[in-house]
């Protein structure tokens, strides 16, 4: 025991003289003003961590969207896709029905306005029109003849030989005659206005793509016989007048404007960027589908644009 005794004494704390007197405190006299120093240094740094200035926001990332019908809308800027087209197009008939005689085109081929694509089996127009060009000359001959009758009457009547009943007859002879020969005329011409039908040509320049007739097959312009009767010869396009057509969601066709500038990029192609022009916005509105047509034309077009290629559209803000 004494030697616990002993050890605790020595674990004691010796006070000063203050402490004895009985007027010190709990606390060493430096303990406080330290405690102080320390409390205001975190007040002061928590203040100074409130009062700093925010960092600025991190810049925006476009946000793409999705419409219903597909489209594709980025943040300043507005993206499509529809199809290249051909403002200028035709499937070339024939006026008449006929055998097919001759084609002279193919596809890929370039044809002028005018050039003769194929022609029909002629025959029996031909022989119209020779037979109405047979008419006409009798006419004629019978209208000489009844011209010289009533100038001889005219004549003959003028030295009193002649009375006027027959100088009446000669003219009225004579008039039927001019009559009889305008009619023979005009025969003739209508047969050979239907002749020239038998030759099928280009209403305008452009290229041959698509051969839908061979030699032989008969050709109507009006469909008949079970389907084995064509009513084309060919498709027509003129390349010139290829431009684009995309649908625009309704939600987003205010951002569309007539000259506004298009980047537009074929599916084919999608290295190159072929620049654009808006046309014009359809006044109508897809009520399935809930879109608007643009027609957008090429500022230069290219040998590589074909008809109904796929292709996308961006439309550039005035800022771009």
């Amino acid at each position: 025991m004494s030697e616990k005794s002993d050890l605790l004494r020595s674990l004691r704390i010796e006070r000063g003289g203050d402490d004895e007197s009985g007027e010190g405190g709990g606390f060493a006299p430096w303990v406080v003003p330290s405690a102080v120093g320390a409390v205001a240094l975190l007040v002061g740094g928590a203040g100074g961590w409130l009062m700093k200035p925010a960092p600025p926001p991190p810049p925006p990332t476009p946000v793409e969207a999705s419409t219903s019908t597909g489209q594709r809308v980025a943040a300043g800027s507005l993206v499509a896709s529809g199809y290249v087209v051909a403002r200028r197009q035709a499937t070339v008939a024939a006026e008449v029905t006929g055998r097919l005689l001759e084609v002279r085109i193919e596809e890929g081929q370039r044809v002028r306005r005018g050039e003769i694509l194929a022609v029909l089996e002629p025959t029996l127009a031909r022989a119209d029109v020779t037979s109405a060009r047979a008419r006409a000359a009798v006419a004629d001959a019978d209208l000489a003849e009844a011209q010289r009758v009533l100038d001889r009457t005219r004549s003959l009547s003028q030295r009193g030989f002649a009375s006027d009943a027959a100088l009446t007859a000669a003219q009225s002879r004579f008039d039927s005659a001019l009559a009889q020969r305008n009619a023979t005329r005009s025969d003739a011409q209508r047969a050979s206005a239907q002749l020239s039908r038998y030759e099928i040509r280009a209403p305008f320049a452009g290229v041959v793509v698509n051969k839908s007739a061979q030699p032989g097959e008969i050709i109507s312009p009006v469909s008949a016989g079970g389907g084995f009767t064509r009513t084309g010869v060919c498709t027509i396009v003129d390349m010139s007048s290829l431009e684009i057509e995309v649908d625009v969601s309704e939600a987003y066709i205010a951002r569309v404007s007539e000259g506004q500038r298009v980047e537009a990029t074929l599916d084919a192609y999608p290295d190159t960027v072929f620049p654009a022009r808006v046309i014009a916005t359809i006044p109508s509105a897809d009520r399935s589908r809930a879109t608007v047509r643009v027609r957008i034309g090429f500022d230069d077009l290219d040998p590589r644009i074909l008809p109904e290629m796929a292709i996308s559209v961006r439309f550039l803000d005035e800022a771009s």
